[in-house]
């Protein structure tokens, strides 16, 4: 379990995902991907005890993947619940469904939540999620 995880969030482990992907991605796969989505997601999300846990997701600068609020301000926060990332993570659910539907809530720009589908595919076919 790493420092990215949170007890009773099964998004830890897409989250870790994440992370492993970028981490063990090459400079230029890595920039490849900063280039791609050009800014900084934190997401928000709550459990079935409701309660929430944040991640930020740096793909602007650092390429990285930390816990808690991000620093400087998010460019787009993701409110959902741990299922719905879930559901996106494994495909099957589509983002803008999920948006149409109220089950993803977006704060920012909207337009850049839409280039989250692209890093979970590329976390997915590297970590098997």
């Amino acid at each position: 379990m790493s420092d990215l995880s949170v007890d009773g969030f099964k998004s830890s482990e897409i989250i870790e995902a994440i992370h492993a992907f970028l981490s063990t991605a090459n400079e230029t796969e890595r920039q490849s991907q900063i280039k791609k989505t050009n800014g900084i997601i934190e997401f928000r999300i709550s459990n079935a005890e409701k309660k929430e846990a944040v991640w930020t997701l740096d793909l602007k600068k650092t390429g990285k993947v930390t816990k808690g609020p991000a620093k400087p301000k998010a460019d787009v926060t993701l409110l959902m619940t741990d299922d719905v990332f879930q559901q996106l993570a494994d495909g099957k659910l589509n983002g803008q469904k999920a948006f149409m539907s109220g089950k993803l809530k977006t704060k920012g720009n909207m337009m850049l939540a839409t280039k989250l589908d692209g890093v979970l595919k590329a976390a997915k076919a590297t970590a098997k999620l």
